[in-house]
């Protein structure tokens, strides 16, 4: 056996190891979810079912308590579809046009503009809660969805502006220049020239701010009222509230449905990530 063979061997048992490290929890939590609490108590944690049973889901989705509300995640869940969805939407869009714009339309102080929006990538989101608490509380938005759409597209344009502004700025401004002569406006050109070629930073702005709203819990608990609480504040209610026995398969089963829109984007389009934040770091 050659030095790179067992070199190669060495890495591949890393890499299955970390995978197991990982991988471990979501089985646990999977296998749990499947169990009985008469299993639970009477088995260990890592084994496997004796009687797969899918009754912890259907409580997990719609009888569960989170507090004083018994409906499961079932309503928690569309609230997040209806939060995340509109401010993925917008926030790519705006996030495309500041990147066309710093990237191929030259402004003075615009390297200025581009490091202050790059800034505020690294604010945390602790800073933010009372200025944006009282901006929702003048605006009429506290406590609604809307409202939370609205946190969600402004914290986010940092990193959709950074990601289309790095990805735009590797295409040659001679197209920009041709398309000027030939008459094209400053939409005309973004319609026509760089939102076709867009998609792979298109995928990862998606990805990054859907990963970021689905999970984002601080904000959903600070700024969510009664009936506009996403799926991981509801979550959190549900695993802190008992009422007698504590069902640990139905708190698996829901941490389960909660995670499984992000698990799924991640296995459907994780490679398309991949190519996309590499795409646009050649230079910028």
């Amino acid at each position: 056996m050659t030095s790179n063979t067992a070199l190669r061997w060495g890495l591949y048992g890393i890499l299955i190891l970390f995978a197991l490290f990982y991988l471990m929890p979501l089985f646990v939590r999977l296998t749990t979810s499947l169990k009985s609490l008469e299993e639970i108590r009477s088995g260990s944690l890592l084994s496997l079912p004796r009687e797969i049973t899918f009754a912890p889901w259907a409580e997990a989705w719609s009888t569960a308590c989170a507090g004083t509300q018994c409906e499961g995640l079932r309503p928690f869940f569309w609230n997040s579809v209806l939060m995340a969805v509109p401010a993925v939407m917008i926030s790519t869009i705006i996030g495309a046009l500041n990147g066309y714009v710093f990237a191929q339309w030259k402004f003075r102080g615009a390297n200025l503009f581009f490091a202050a929006i790059l800034f505020g990538c690294f604010i945390p989101f602790q800073v933010v809660l009372l200025p944006m608490a009282q901006m929702l509380g003048l605006m009429g938005l506290a406590g609604t969805i809307p409202g939370l759409i609205f946190v969600h597209v402004i914290y986010g344009l940092g990193f959709t502006t950074l990601f289309f502004r790095n990805y735009y700025v590797t295409i040659p401004q001679e197209l920009v220049r041709a398309a000027k002569v030939d008459g094209a406006g400053f939409f005309r050109i973004f319609w026509s020239i760089f939102l076709p070629i867009s998609l792979p930073i298109i995928t990862v702005s998606v990805i990054w701010q859907f990963t970021q709203i689905w999970n984002d819990f601080l904000f959903g608990v600070s700024f969510s009222g009664a009936g506009s609480q996403p799926v991981t504040v509801a979550l959190n209610n549900i695993v802190n509230s008992t009422t007698g026995v504590k069902a640990y398969n139905v708190d698996m089963a829901a941490a389960i449905i909660a995670a499984l829109p992000t698990l799924l984007v991640y296995v459907v389009a994780g490679k398309y990530f991949i190519r996309g934040l590499t795409a646009g770091s050649v230079k910028g």
